[in-house]
C-alpha cells in the first residue's frame, strides 16, 4: 500500500508544480502583453484601445507637459507648447501641429494622438492613429494629470507626483497665509494682446495652485467675475478694482510697459508696497506638472524669501 501511495503522491506534486508554472507564465505573458501591446483607455467617449507604451505620441493641446514628465516621447505639439521658453531644449526637434494640417501629421506617424474635444477633423485623426481628447475643465487639473497617466499606461507615477505635489503646495500655502494674513488677497491679471484679463482658480497661470491648494483669498470682483467663467476681460479703467493686496502680472511682452507706466496702475496698493510679481506668461500658462513645479516654487520665492 505504502509502495502505491508514494508514486501517487509524486505525480500529484508534479501536477500541481507544472499547473503552478503555467499560470506564471500567463501572468506573465499578460504583462508582456501590456508591455508590447494595446491597453483599453476608458476615455469621457468610450473605451479606446490605445498602445501600451506609446513611442510618437502626437499632442494637439496643452497637455504636452503632462506627457513630458511621464518620460512618454512627442513627435508634435501644437504651437503654445511648442513657444515655451522652458521646453524649448526638449521639444527641439519636435514638429508643430494642428488639427488643419492632416497631413503633416500622416508624416510623423504617431501612435497616439491627443487633443482636446474640439479638435477638428476628429474622424480623419482617428483613422491615422488612436486618438484621445478631452473637455477643458471637465476634471480637475491633477485628476486630469491621473487620467493622461492611465493613457500612458503610468497612472501610478501620475498618481505619485500628484500626491507629492498636493503635500508640497498645501505646506507652502499656509506658510504664505501665516506671513501675510488670513485675508489678504491675491489677484492673477495678464495682459495679452493689448487686453488685459484677470482668472479665476482654474485656468492655468498658477491659479490652481493659489486657489484651490493654498485656499488663498482673490478680491470680491474677481470672484464675482471670473470666478465662474474661468476669465474675464478688463479695462485698465477698473484694473484697481481686481487688484489685490498681491498680484501675480502675467506678461507675453515682456517690453510693453504700457499699463505699468499709466498712474491708475502706479497708485494701486500691490504697486506702492512692491507687491505685484511679474512672469513670462508663455511659461506660466500652462498646468501640467512641470509648469505647476515652476510655478510652486515662484511662489515660495516671492511671498517668503526662499
Amino acid at each position: 500500500m505504502k509502495k502505491i501511495l508514494i508514486p501517487f503522491l509524486l505525480i500529484f506534486v508534479l501536477i500541481i508544480s507544472a499547473c503552478s508554472k503555467g499560470a506564471s507564465s500567463t501572468e506573465g505573458s499578460k504583462n508582456e502583453s501590456k508591455k508590447s501591446g494595446t491597453i483599453t483607455y476608458q476615455s469621457q467617449n468610450g473605451p479606446v484601445k490605445v498602445p501600451a507604451n506609446p513611442k510618437r505620441v502626437v499632442v494637439l493641446s496643452s497637455f504636452a507637459g503632462n506627457v513630458m514628465s511621464l518620460g512618454v516621447n512627442i513627435v508634435g505639439v501644437d504651437s503654445w507648447s511648442k513657444s515655451n521658453p522652458r521646453w524649448a531644449e526638449k521639444l527641439k526637434n519636435v514638429e508643430v501641429v494642428s488639427d488643419d494640417n492632416i497631413e503633416k501629421i500622416i508624416e510623423l506617424n504617431p501612435d497616439l494622438i491627443i487633443g482636446l474635444d474640439n479638435v477638428k477633423n476628429l474622424d480623419k485623426l482617428k483613422k491615422i492613429a488612436p486618438t484621445v481628447v478631452y473637455t477643458y475643465g471637465k476634471i480637475d487639473y491633477l485628476t486630469q494629470h491621473i487620467e493622461i497617466g492611465k493613457l500612458l499606461n503610468k497612472e501610478k507615477e501620475a498618481q505619485a507626483w500628484v500626491d507629492d505635489f498636493k503635500a508640497r503646495a498645501q505646506k507652502a500655502g499656509e506658510e504664505i497665509k501665516a506671513k501675510i494674513g488670513p485675508n489678504a488677497t491675491v489677484s492673477v491679471i495678464e495682459k495679452f494682446d493689448k487686453q488685459l484679463y484677470v482668472y479665476g482658480n482654474n485656468w492655468g497661470r498658477g491659479t490652481e495652485i493659489l486657489f484651490q491648494e493654498m485656499k488663498l483669498k482673490m478680491p470680491k470682483k474677481v470672484e464675482e467675475n471670473a470666478l465662474k467663467p474661468g476669465y474675464f476681460a478688463i479695462s485698465l479703467e477698473v484694473l484697481p478694482e481686481f487688484m489685490g493686496d498681491y498680484v501675480i502680472f502675467s506678461k507675453f511682452d515682456q517690453t510693453d510697459t504700457s499699463v505699468e507706466k499709466t498712474g491708475t496702475y502706479k497708485n494701486t496698493p500691490a504697486v506702492k508696497n512692491k507687491h505685484v510679481f511679474e512672469v513670462n506668461g508663455s511659461e506660466f500658462y500652462f498646468n501640467d506638472p512641470d509648469t505647476l513645479d515652476m510655478q510652486l516654487e515662484f511662489f515660495k520665492k516671492q511671498f517668503l524669501g526662499n
